[in-house]
């Protein structure tokens, strides 16, 4: 895995990203592919094992959604026709609304019918009883919180000419639990999902 950019933040470490330079790892059902952006582990714990993690799924067919018990969810559309939602305890959902997130457990059984071509999502997952996720459209500054980890990722930013340390569209950063530091770096008038993450 190549080494992402890291801007020092106090005790934060803020890692950024691209999403065209991730790496992609495939779908065991060929369904579609998975960027990973970051993840949290306990230190206790199998290598498995995760407190939250982050990731943006490219969904190119029909199919079942993986379930993971005792996983909390929040997925939101970031391109494409999005997705109809079904789950074996009667949840139904149209993801077709670009940057509006949903959530729902990992218990539950989905398939997704594509509503149109290839879908790309941001999937955010948190262990049930230790992590929380809330995850918001926002244009305004990004700080992170004290204890909170989190995860932010531009959808559209004003055109520049490329010199600056600002956030693109398509790009982001993210971050582990530490000390409170300054804002993300997003431009004037960008417009951002951002995943505060919090341990219980």
């Amino acid at each position: 895995m190549p080494e992402q950019p890291r801007s020092e933040v106090g005790k934060h470490v803020m890692n950024l990203f691209d999403v065209e330079t991730l790496p992609v790892g495939p779908w065991r059902n060929g369904g579609g592919d998975t960027r990973e952006i970051g993840s949290q582990s306990p230190t206790d714990s199998a290598e498995a094992d995760f407190d939250w993690r982050a990731s943006i799924a490219t969904i190119a067919a029909d199919g079942p959604f993986s379930a993971f018990p005792g996983v909390d969810r929040t997925i939101t559309l970031l391109a494409g026709d999005g997705v109809h939602l079904v789950g074996d305890d009667g949840l139904d959902h149209r993801l077709d609304r670009p940057g509006e997130p949903f959530a729902f457990s990992g218990d539950t059984g989905l398939r997704a019918t594509l509503l149109g071509g290839d879908t790309r999502v941001l999937n955010i997952m948190t262990r049930r009883g230790r992590w929380a996720a809330r995850v918001r459209r926002t244009d305004a500054p990004v700080l992170p919180a004290a204890g909170h980890a989190g995860v932010v990722y531009v959808l559209s930013a004003p055109a520049g000419d490329g010199s600056g340390s600002a956030l693109r569209a398509g790009q982001g950063a993210w971050w582990t639990s530490g000390a409170a530091g300054p804002a993300a770096p997003l431009a004037s008038g960008a417009v951002a999902l951002w995943a505060d993450l919090r341990p219980l």
